[in-house]
C-alpha cells in the first residue's frame, strides 16, 4: 500500500515570520476580566496621567509644556520670544501626543487667547479668542511666545529639589511631577477636563482673594471663606447673578452652579444695545445663532437686526431695535431665552496623590498649604546641606591659615600628584574633601587676603544654619515664609476684579416681570391637529370656521393670551406651549397645524389639548379599554420650562380622551357596542405618576371598545333618565356588560 502522505505545512507567509504556539486557538474569558485587565488601566492612565489636575493647578500636558519653555530659558527677560513650532517641538520630548494637541494646549494659556485671569504666556500673533468660535488661531510657525513674569512663581526653587522629579516616556531627561507655585493656581485660572466616569470643572477666583483666604486659613482653620473670596472671578467679565447659599455650598462642597450674565450699555440715540461682556460658557456665534432663531419663530418680535461688531478694541455684539422697543425688558427676556446668561457648573474634582478627590475650597487650601509647606521644607534642607558643606571646606582653610608656608611644602615635597591630597590630610588633620578643596586652590589665591575674605563667610554660614535649623523644627516659621511669598505675589500681580455682581433680590424682582399681553382669546382645534387662536372681537365679524374637506372642531374653548397649552400626541408625549406663541388670526384661515409648529416626531399627531394658568385640578384620560386614569396637573409643571414630556401618559393602551377637571364631576362614556356608563370622576382616586394605567371604569363587551368620553352638565343629566336600562343588578353586584348602575342603552 502507499504511504500515507502527511498535511503540508503551512508555510510562512514572511521571511521573517515565526510560528506561534497556540496562535489562531479561540480563548474564553470572562468579560469583566477582559474589562478589568484591558479598559481599566486606560481609565485610571486618563484620571491620572491626563484629565484631571493636580494640587498644583496643571495638568500633565500644561506642566510639560511650561516645564520645556522654561528650560528653554524663556522666562528670561532679556530672552526673545520664539516660534511656537519651536516650543512644540521641544515639548514633545515629554508630551508624545502629536503636535496639534499641543499647540492646542498652548494657545489656551496665552494672553492672547484671554482664556485664563493670569495667562501663562505672553504672545504676539493671532491665537484666537475663547469668546468665539469662529475666530481661529494661526498655525505655530507664524505665532510667538515666551513665558510670562508670574512664571517665575511657578517655577521658584525648582532646582533645589522642592518636587520630585520621574524619567519621561523614553527615559532621556527627567521632568518635575508637580511645579512648586508660591500661590494656588488651582483656584487662580479655570481648569476643565473630562476622565473615564469622572470630570472636572474649576472656576477661576480673584488672585488677591485667594491669596488673602489662604493666608487667614493658615492662621483660623474656621475663618469664613465667604468674607474674603467673594466669588468666582472669570477673564470675560460680566456679572455674577450673587446667590450666598449656592457660594457657602460650592465653598464647603466643591459642587454647585454659578449663574453669569452679559454685560450691555444702550445707546438711545441709535436704538441699539450694545453687549460688551458675555458669560464665561458661551461664544458669541452662539449667542447670535439663539436670538436669530427666537426671531425666526416670532418668538422675539423687537430686535430688526443683530450683528457682530468685535474688533481690535474687543468684544461687541450690536442689537438694533425696533421703535418703541424697552430695553431693559427685552434684555430680561434674552436672558431667560438665550446664552446672554448661562450657569457655569463647579465640580472641583483634583488629584491629591494620585487620587481623585472632589473638594471644597476650604479643603483644596488645605491640601495646597500642606503641598506648599512640604516644598519650603524640601528648599530649605536643600539650602542647609549646601550651607553645611560650604563651611566644612571654610573649616579646612581656617587652619591653612594658621600655616599656609607648611600646604604649600606639602604640595612641593610631594612626589605622585595623588599623594597630595593624602599628605594634606596627614598634615593638617582634615578630611579627603577638605583636602580636595585646598589643592584645587588657584597659586594666585593663596595669600592672607583671600583666605581671610572667606574665612570671615563662617560667622554668616554658622548663623545662617542655625536659623535653617529652627525653621526645620517649628511649623509656624515655614508658614511664615509661605505667608510672606503670598503678600509678595498679591504685590506683584494683583488685578481689580473683572466679574462684579447682581444680587439675587433685585434679580429675583426683575424675573418676575412678564410683560406678554394679556387679553382674551378663543381657542379652537381641529380633529385633523389644526389650531386657531382668535380674539372675541375677530370671532364675532368672523363667518363660518375654515376647515379642511371631513375635518370638524374637536375642542373649543374660552382662554387668555397668557394660558399655557399642553398638547397630548398620540404617542405618549405632551409638548407644552403658551397661546401667546401662536399669531391672533381668523376663522377664514386654517391656523397652524399643531405637529409642525411643535415639531412633533414623525407619524406623531395629536390626541388632546388641555389648557391651564396655575396647573391646579386633573386630566382624567381614557383608554380604549375602558381604564381611566387621573393625574394632577401639578405632574405637568417643571421648572425648567421643558417644551416636551416623555411618558405623559400610559400607552399600554390607546388614549381616547384626555378631559381637564377643575373639581370633580359627571362624565358620560360610549362604547362600541352602543352602551353609555355616566360616573363622577370623584370615583376614582389620584395617581401621582403621569403614566399610570388607571382602573377599570367600565366593562366591556367582548371585541367593544371605548369610543367617547365628555363631561355631562348637572341639568343634562335628567335627560339620561329615559334612556337607563330597566335591568338593574343586585346591589353589590357588577352589570354583566357594563358594570355600573347607572347604565344607558342609546
Amino acid at each position: 500500500m502507499p504511504k500515507k502522505r502527511e498535511p503540508e505545512k503551512k508555510k510562512p507567509a514572511f521571511k521573517h515570520e515565526a510560528y506561534i504556539e497556540g496562535s489562531g486557538s479561540v480563548v474564553s474569558e470572562q468579560i469583566t476580566d477582559v474589562l478589568k485587565n484591558n479598559y481599566m488601566p486606560y481609565a485610571m492612565s486618563v484620571i491620572i496621567s491626563r484629565a484631571l489636575p493636580e494640587i498644583d493647578g496643571f495638568k500633565p500636558s500644561h506642566r510639560k509644556l511650561l516645564y520645556m519653555m522654561y528650560k528653554r530659558g524663556l522666562l528670561s527677560p532679556e530672552r526673545e520670544r520664539s516660534k511656537s513650532a519651536n516650543v512644540v517641538g521641544e515639548t514633545m520630548k515629554l508630551n508624545p501626543h502629536g503636535d496639534q494637541a499641543i499647540y492646542e494646549t498652548l494657545v489656551r494659556m496665552t494672553r492672547g487667547n484671554e482664556a485664563l485671569l493670569h495667562p501663562y504666556i505672553d504672545s504676539k500673533g493671532n491665537f484666537g479668542k475663547q469668546y468665539s468660535s469662529k475666530m481661529h488661531f494661526a498655525a505655530p510657525r507664524y505665532t510667538e511666545v515666551k513665558l510670562e513674569k508670574i512664571c517665575a512663581e511657578l517655577f521658584r526653587d525648582i532646582d533645589k529639589e522642592t518636587v520630585d522629579f520621574v524619567p519621561n516616556y523614553d527615559n532621556t531627561m527627567q521632568e518635575p511631577t508637580l511645579l512648586p507655585a508660591t500661590f494656588p493656581t488651582v483656584l487662580v485660572n479655570s481648569n476643565t477636563g473630562i476622565a473615564v466616569s469622572m470630570a472636572s470643572n474649576v472656576c477661576p477666583f480673584n488672585l488677591e482673594e485667594v491669596c488673602e483666604t489662604t493666608i487667614a486659613l493658615m492662621k483660623d482653620p474656621n475663618h469664613d471663606i465667604l468674607s474674603t473670596l467673594k466669588g468666582p472671578d472669570f477673564p470675560g467679565g460680566g456679572f455674577m447673578l450673587y446667590d450666598e447659599a449656592e457660594l457657602n455650598k460650592i465653598y464647603e462642597t466643591g459642587r454647585g452652579s454659578i449663574r453669569l450674565r452679559c454685560k450691555y450699555n444702550y445707546d438711545s440715540a441709535a436704538r441699539c444695545i450694545e453687549v460688551t461682556e458675555i458669560p464665561y460658557t458661551t461664544t458669541i456665534e452662539a449667542i447670535i445663532d439663539k436670538i436669530v432663531e427666537l426671531v425666526k419663530a416670532g418668538k422675539i418680535r423687537e430686535i430688526s437686526y443683530i450683528r457682530d461688531e468685535t474688533d481690535i478694541d474687543g468684544l461687541k455684539i450690536a442689537i438694533d431695535l425696533k421703535k418703541g422697543t424697552d430695553p431693559d425688558k427685552l434684555m430680561q427676556k434674552l436672558f431667560k431665552l438665550t446664552p446672554l446668561q448661562d450657569s457655569y457648573p463647579c465640580n472641583f474634582n483634583i488629584l491629591i496623590a494620585g487620587t481623585p478627590k472632589v473638594m471644597g475650597v476650604r479643603e483644596i487650601l488645605t491640601e495646597w498649604t500642606a503641598f506648599r509647606e512640604e516644598c519650603v521644607q524640601r528648599r530649605t534642607y536643600f539650602d542647609l546641606q549646601k550651607k553645611k558643606e560650604k563651611l566644612h571646606l571654610l573649616e579646612a582653610l581656617s587652619r591653612i591659615l594658621l600655616d599656609i608656608d607648611k600646604a604649600i611644602k606639602i604640595i612641593r615635597e610631594t612626589e605622585n600628584e595623588a599623594d597630595v591630597v593624602p599628605n594634606l590630610m596627614i598634615g593638617f588633620g582634615i578630611d579627603e574633601i577638605q583636602a580636595e578643596y585646598v589643592a584645587e586652590i588657584k597659586l594666585r589665591n593663596i595669600n592672607k587676603q583671600y583666605i581671610l575674605r572667606r574665612i570671615e563667610e563662617v560667622d554668616q554660614l554658622k548663623k545662617d544654619i542655625e536659623e535653617m535649623e529652627d525653621i526645620l523644627r517649628d511649623k509656624k516659621k515655614i508658614r511664615k515664609i509661605i505667608v510672606n511669598e503670598l503678600r509678595e505675589v498679591v504685590k506683584n500681580y494683583a488685578q481689580p476684579r473683572k466679574t462684579l455682581f447682581y444680587y439675587q433680590s433685585d434679580v429675583d424682582d426683575e424675573e418676575e416681570v412678564d410683560d406678554t399681553p394679556d387679553y382674551p382669546v378663543n381657542i379652537f382645534v381641529s380633529d385633523s391637529g389644526y389650531f386657531k387662536k382668535i380674539t372675541p372681537q375677530s370671532l364675532r365679524m368672523s363667518g363660518e370656521q375654515k376647515l379642511k374637506e371631513g375635518d370638524y372642531i374637536s375642542q373649543s374653548f374660552e382662554a387668555t393670551n397668557r394660558t399655557e397649552l399642553i398638547f397630548f400626541s398620540d404617542k405618549a408625549q405632551a409638548y407644552k406651549s403658551k397661546a401667546s406663541a401662536f399669531d391672533d388670526t381668523k376663522a377664514s384661515v386654517m391656523g397652524d397645524y399643531i405637529p409642525a409648529k411643535l415639531s412633533f416626531d414623525d407619524g406623531e399627531n395629536l390626541k388632546a389639548l388641555v389648557p391651564t394658568t396655575d396647573y391646579t385640578g386633573y386630566i382624567v384620560f381614557f383608554f380604549e379599554n375602558g381604564k381611566a386614569a387621573k393625574v394632577p396637573m401639578k405632574s405637568y409643571e417643571t421648572k425648567t420650562n421643558r417644551k416636551k414630556l416623555a411618558n405623559a401618559y400610559s400607552d399600554k393602551s390607546p388614549l381616547v380622551a384626555a378631559v381637564f377637571v377643575a373639581e370633580d364631576c359627571d362624565i358620560l362614556l360610549r362604547s362600541s357596542s352602543g352602551h353609555a356608563l355616566v360616573f363622577n370622576t370623584g370615583m376614582i382616586l389620584p395617581k401621582t405618576t403621569r403614566d399610570s394605567q388607571g382602573v377599570q371604569v367600565i366593562n366591556l363587551r367582548k371585541n367593544a371598545l371605548l369610543a367617547s368620553a365628555e363631561i355631562i352638565a348637572p341639568e343634562a343629566l335628567g335627560e339620561l333618565e329615559k334612556y337607563r336600562t330597566k335591568s338593574v343588578p343586585a346591589a353589590g353586584k357588577p352589570a354583566k356588560d357594563l358594570g355600573d348602575t347607572n347604565q344607558l342603552m342609546l
